[in-house]
């Protein structure tokens, strides 16, 4: 169900032309968070309003295509920027996460602006920092819901196929190009409408989808042959890689990201762990199939979170420490993972 509490600041947000927005995703941010942000910056441009997109980190490459990535502005290269936006800013919506750790150093900034946040998102449990959402976790993806708040804001004939791209590429990412559970018959009626507005889908699908570097493919045939864990009592599959696997092979923002489906493909396997050292974090993927859930898994033990099958964690503990924890609690699990209801 919908949790819709935006009716009063929608007059804010229609009313002149000198409101000042900002709007924000979590770091290293993925097609869907990227999507949404540039599809809600282009609508509210359209709208006559003084919008900024900032990101908290970097993002991979094969994102560089979408419409008004030029203007994204990078918090940890340019904070001083970031930072004046945030502070002169009347609006912060805060798109694909529900908490401000999501958003790491910028968090604290957004949090101290007295600008009012609008959050935007389809994760469980979120944190309550927003005075405003449009939230539910029923829907495929945060660029899905942006097109709903689109609509939902008579602003339908304001979307063009650069908001139509944008939008699509997160909807295409979120739901492992329409296959995942989250594929709901509102979200295939969505693509539809989108296409009928004069998007290249199959090109959007290239430029996300077949448009990595060399050391990516490396990196993944080295994953596939020396790295891929099988635990077969538990029907898990793990992968973890060191700092100086991820240097060897020169990996850059991105290169890994689909890692952890790899295990999934594998017949009999319910659960996929991906345990990378980011040298400041250790951080986590997981995904299942079936009933398994992810998210407890990561909010029990890995100070994380996200949705039924796919979510992730971190932990400020060694490589070696996380992996070995990961081992150790796997088997409290056993029954639910035998028991999945997956094929």
């Amino acid at each position: 169900m919908l949790e819709d509490t935006t009716e009063g600041i929608l007059p804010f947000i229609h009313s002149g032309s000198g409101t000042k927005i900002v709007i924000t995703t979590h770091h290293k941010p993925d097609a869907d968070a990227l999507g949404s942000s540039l599809a809600l910056y282009h609508y509210l441009t359209k709208l006559g309003k003084d919008v900024s997109v900032v990101t908290p980190t970097d993002y991979p490459s094969n994102l560089h295509w979408m419409p008004g990535n030029d203007i994204v502005i990078n918090f940890e290269q340019n904070v001083d920027r970031a930072v004046e936006l945030a502070r002169a800013a009347d609006i912060i919506f805060c798109l694909d996460f529900n908490d401000l750790s999501r958003i790491n150093q910028f968090g604290h900034i957004v949090k101290e602006s007295a600008a009012k946040k609008i959050m935007i998102d389809h994760h469980r449990e979120p944190s309550g920092f927003d005075d405003y959402r449009f939230w539910t976790i029923e829907t495929s993806s945060t660029c899905e819901l942006i097109y709903d708040f689109i609509i939902k804001n008579d602003g339908e004939e304001l979307i063009d196929a650069d908001m139509a791209s944008c939008i699509y590429a997160g909807m295409v990412a979120d739901t492992g190009s329409f296959r995942f559970s989250s594929t709901s018959s509102h979200t295939l009626r969505v693509a539809a409408k989108l296409m009928d507005l004069g998007i290249d889908s199959a090109k959007i699908h290239a430029l996300m989808l077949d448009n990595f570097s060399l050391s990516r493919y490396r990196l993944m045939g080295y994953v596939l042959y020396k790295k891929l864990h099988i635990i077969p009592e538990l029907k898990t599959a793990l992968v973890y890689l060191t700092q100086e696997e991820l240097m060897r092979f020169n990996i850059q923002t991105g290169d890994t990201e689909g890692f952890v489906n790899f295990g999934l493909g594998i017949r009999g396997i319910v659960f996929s762990a991906l345990i990378i050292d980011r040298t400041v974090m250790v951080k986590m993927s997981f995904r299942s199939q079936g009933s398994f859930p992810c998210n407890e898994f990561a909010s029990e033990h890995f100070n994380g979170g996200g949705h039924l099958n796919a979510a992730g964690g971190s932990s400020t503990d060694t490589l070696e420490n996380a992996v070995a924890k990961f081992k150790k609690v796997l088997p409290q699990y056993k029954e639910q993972l035998l028991n999945s209801d997956a094929e």
